[in-house]
């Protein structure tokens, strides 16, 4: 694969690469290394799903992949995962990403699992953590985890050293890219800034978009009816998908059209498959896409009404995150040892 179909599958449906002329010059070396981590909190969803389906396309494109269960962040960021429950969440966590990487067409044997702790508490790692915690000061490191890390009049220092371990876990694993969320954006600005100051490369950035919620706006991480969950039924996709924020022609805000676009698309288009939509013929008729753009344009111009395209997803996205969902309850109080509440 040459570099140009290489760089057209690493920057295929991201919100932001830096830069693009690092990443140009990476794509002509062989094998180049990308890392991506989850802190292992509450349970993951489609949103998680749209980010772990691209590394797909970075296994495509020739890099190793490593994915890093956060583990000792979770608890850093707030408590939000207490001490005594990060291994059965790591274990979760795991468990849910090699089913989604699975169905992304992709094989989990081509990727590498690390578990914070594995060497997050390792002396040359600790003593590198100190250093760099000296030399920055606490505004900068909450400014670059503002989007990240909880906020609040009075912080734990857990937030703050959440913040540096996330910029150095890229130089800690080798990783010629970062990816993640374009949440991560502010710590990973953070990374490039401080690791060439102690003697590493800046990491490559390439930034997936954040989906919207099904009810508008941001989605909520304690709103289920604002996302799909993993192990949802299709009846309860079907429901929530019926229900979802769809106003005719409006683009901004619209998590129907942004399934669609990040995960149902690049889905169906490795699978050779096109978006079909079922309609009686006095409302027009079949309907058949192959590309995002013609579907887009179909619903502004109000040729494909939200009604049909909220079946039409909330049955591609049933399909899709089915073998996930029955991969994650086939294992035994997987959940209930994680989330026990």
């Amino acid at each position: 694969m040459n570099a140009a179909d290489r760089r057209a599958l690493v920057t295929r449906y991201t919100e932001e690469v830096v830069t693009e002329a690092e990443l140009d010059e990476l794509l002509e070396r062989e094998n180049p290394s990308v890392y991506i981590g989850y802190a292992p909190t509450g349970q993951m969803h489609i949103g998680h799903f749209t980010t772990i389906r691209k590394l797909a396309d970075f296994l495509r494109a020739d890099f190793d992949v490593t994915v890093m269960v956060a583990d000792l962040h979770a608890h850093l960021d707030d408590e939000k995962s207490p001490f005594d429950l990060l291994d059965a969440r790591s274990e979760y966590y795991q468990t849910a990403i090699e089913a989604m990487v699975e169905t992304a067409g992709a094989s989990v044997d081509d990727l590498t699992f690390v578990q914070g702790r594995e060497f997050e508490l390792d002396e040359e790692y600790t003593l590198e953590l100190l250093q760099m915690a000296a030399d920055t000061t606490i505004t900068r490191a909450q400014r670059a985890g503002s989007e990240v890390v909880r906020q609040s009049d009075n912080p734990s220092l857990g937030g703050v050293l959440y913040t540096l371990m996330q910029a150095l876990d890229v130089a800690a694993l080798d990783a010629d890219v970062a990816y993640g969320g374009i949440d991560q954006r502010g710590i990973y600005m953070l990374a490039r800034e401080l690791l060439p100051d102690w003697g590493y490369e800046k990491p490559i950035c390439v930034f997936a978009p954040l989906l919207s919620g099904l009810t508008g706006g941001k989605m909520s991480a304690s709103d289920a009816t604002s996302k799909v969950g993993l192990t949802d039924s299709p009846e309860a996709i079907q429901e929530k998908l019926q229900q979802a924020y769809c106003p005719q022609g409006e683009l901004e805000d619209n998590g129907v059209l942004e399934y669609v676009k990040y995960l149902v698309f690049p889905i169906l288009d490795d699978r050779g498959k096109s978006f079909e939509i079922e309609r009686p013929e006095q409302y027009g008729g079949d309907l058949a896409y192959d590309q995002y753009a013609d579907l887009e344009a179909d619903f502004v111009s109000e040729e494909l009404h939200p009604q049909d395209l909220k079946g039409a997803t909330a049955d591609y996205i049933a399909e899709i995150v089915a073998p996930i969902g029955e991969t994650i309850e086939e294992e035994p109080g997987l959940i209930e040892r994680a989330y026990p509440e």
